[in-house]
């Protein structure tokens, strides 16, 4: 059996959803009778990364100061490196004092479940520079267009903090029993497969012809053996393509063009930050726990509009101390298809080309022609791929 990575900061993954049917049943009952919140979505991607060991070695929601000092030093109070807070803010925390057990009901369920039980460590407000300016750290702006910064500074200011027990996996095992896997069940995976070096490949978008070829160039330059793509099931920006489509284009693109077993599509519960180089740290932190060796990151990685540089997400890798994470990077420039060497290279390896060397697509003429029932050129998509998308946008039409 091989020896996997380890997870981040411990030597055993900490997963807390709470396994034991008996206890998850007593703790439904316990939480009839507590005050409830109803939580963001943002808190509530927290919770389910929590529960499924994503975010190990953490017990529970941060307090303030260890938030203050994530956005100032990428590492809590204690001296864990973390790359961005993971908090429970609410706009009203009157109905609870510290002590307090509370029970947290689920945003972005019918009727407001129960998600998790959390135990209030301290109750702390952020005033208004002291959001603006871990805002600015985390995000690398302030712009309420940004839709990282309007979906945080929406949440409230109160830090409500303390560890939690989680009651379930919110929407995303029932919505996606395919698809969604816990960090535990992915370790377990690729034990099976015997995998040793194991590439991570995140993706909120479907997967065209550039992104599957960086899988293979990534694997056989690694000499990796396993490959997981681990795909954002949770709220992205209006206009992305939903998870359920993006699911079948990246699974029929897996099964006709890469071999038996080499290759895995799963997801996560969590809601797209946008935070670009933040975020890309936090990417290659819970792919760590879940098992990865090394992780994909490319141009413009967790970005949205031009907030960030190309491989701003890339070079902040480098202004980390070295043993802050096990896992390596794959860095990756723009990929594309050649005219010129038939095939998809990376950009900056393919000397002598010019930018009409290459077949380059913005995302909103590919829109265009799938919504128009037009297939992307084959250099760019692959036509099994491309009909899935077009029966969306068609549909959308």
């Amino acid at each position: 059996m091989p020896t996997l990575i380890s997870p981040h900061g411990a030597n055993a993954l900490k997963p807390l959803f709470v396994a034991s049917d008996s206890e998850r049943a007593a703790l439904n009952a316990e939480a009839k009778k507590l005050s409830a919140t109803i939580i963001s979505s943002a808190a509530a991607g927290n919770a389910v990364m929590l529960a499924a060991g994503y975010f190990t070695p953490l017990d529970g929601f941060m307090t303030k100061a260890d938030a203050i000092s994530v956005g100032a030093n990428m590492c809590t109070s204690s001296g864990l490196f973390w790359p961005t807070p993971v908090l429970n803010l609410v706009s009203d925390a009157s109905n609870f004092k510290v002590g307090d057990r509370i029970a947290l009901r689920d945003p972005n369920v019918e009727g407001n479940p129960v998600l998790a039980i959390q135990c209030v460590q301290s109750i702390d407000a952020f005033n208004d520079d002291e959001l603006n300016t871990l805002t600015k750290q985390i995000y690398g702006t302030t712009d309420p267009e940004h839709p990282g910064v309007a979906e945080f500074r929406a949440q409230g200011n109160t830090a409500v903090a303390g560890p939690i027990k989680v009651l379930n996996y919110s929407y995303f095992d029932t919505e996606f029993p395919d698809t969604f896997r816990t960090a535990v069940q992915i370790r377990e995976s690729i034990e099976a497969h015997g995998w040793t070096r194991v590439v991570a490949f995140q993706t909120r978008n479907p997967m065209h012809r550039a992104h599957e070829e960086l899988c293979h160039m990534a694997m056989e330059r690694l000499k990796a053996d396993g490959l997981i793509i681990h795909m954002l099931l949770g709220k992205l920006k209006p206009g992305d393509i939903p998870a359920p489509v993006r699911d079948a284009a990246i699974r029929k693109m897996i099964e006709l063009y890469f071999p038996p077993n080499s290759a895995e599509v799963t997801g996560y519960g969590f809601d797209m930050l946008y935070a670009g180089p933040r975020e890309a740290l936090l990417h290659a932190l819970f792919r760590q726990n879940m098992g990865a060796t090394h992780f994909i990151i490319g141009r413009d990685h967790a970005g949205v509009g031009d907030y960030y540089e190309p491989f701003e997400a890339q070079e902040i890798f480098d202004q980390i101390p070295k043993d802050a994470l096990k896992i390596e990077l794959f860095k990756a420039d723009h990929t594309a298809y050649s005219k010129i060497l038939d095939k998809v290279v990376m950009m900056n390896e393919a000397p002598n080309h010019t930018k009409e060397d290459f077949v380059l697509l913005s995302g909103t003429a590919v829109r265009e022609m799938l919504s128009e029932g037009k297939a992307p050129p084959i250099e760019f998509s692959r036509p099994e791929v491309a009909t899935i998308l077009m029966e969306h946008y068609q549909q959308q039409n």
